[in-house]
């Protein structure tokens, strides 16, 4: 895991977007936990593998956070929009999402209601798939935190595997459809 973790990170360090979001967070020095996660870091990664631009293929940048003291929609819109003056002129959407808040509007979205998170890393534990259940932050020292409960096995062999803690059939191959077509070289293991 060590040698993948370090890959990770070297990966990261190439790309000029996600060091950008990762460097603006760690000076907001947050009193709560958070993450960058999901599709931008697996695709960036994947892209890497792949030989793309780094960038290719990421329709939006993912942070994560965890703040049970203030779960209104407008403390959530607060941090955003703290955090899009910070970033200034930047190329991709950002969406900011407090986990501690997702059970309140995830069955206005998805259909089904979910039980409310105990921690950011329980909200990570249940992302779509084992490649994208991944979050990283850099912390104020300069190393990197990495969370990836299934490991990173997946992310580097391109393996979209589906998590069936909390995902459906349909959200997870409409997912994998999505993605195969950007990255051919995607092995996507059926549900």
């Amino acid at each position: 895991m060590k040698i993948l973790e370090d890959l990770l990170v070297e990966t990261i360090a190439k790309s000029e977007l996600i060091n950008r979001i990762l460097h603006t967070l760690k000076d907001l020095n947050l009193p709560f936990e958070y993450y960058v996660g999901a599709g931008c870091i697996t695709n960036t990664v994947w892209n890497d593998i792949s030989d793309y631009p780094l960038e290719y293929g990421i329709s939006d940048v993912d942070i994560v956070y965890y703040d049970p003291s203030n779960i209104t929609p407008e403390g959530e819109k607060n941090f955003r929009d703290s955090v899009l003056n910070l970033l200034g002129d930047f190329k991709f959407k950002v969406d900011i999402k407090n986990q501690a808040r997702v059970h309140l509007w995830y069955e206005d979205k998805f259909g089904f209601s979910i039980k409310p998170y105990h921690s950011l890393e329980s909200a990570i534990d249940s992302w779509p798939t084992t490649a994208t259940a991944l979050g990283l932050r850099l912390e104020p020292g300069g190393s990197y935190k990495i969370y990836a409960p299934y490991g990173l096995d997946d992310l580097f062999s391109m393996v979209v595997r589906p998590n069936k803690l909390m995902i459906t059939r349909e959200i997870f191959e409409k997912k994998a459809n999505k993605w195969r077509k950007k990255w051919p070289k995607l092995l996507v293991v059926s549900w």
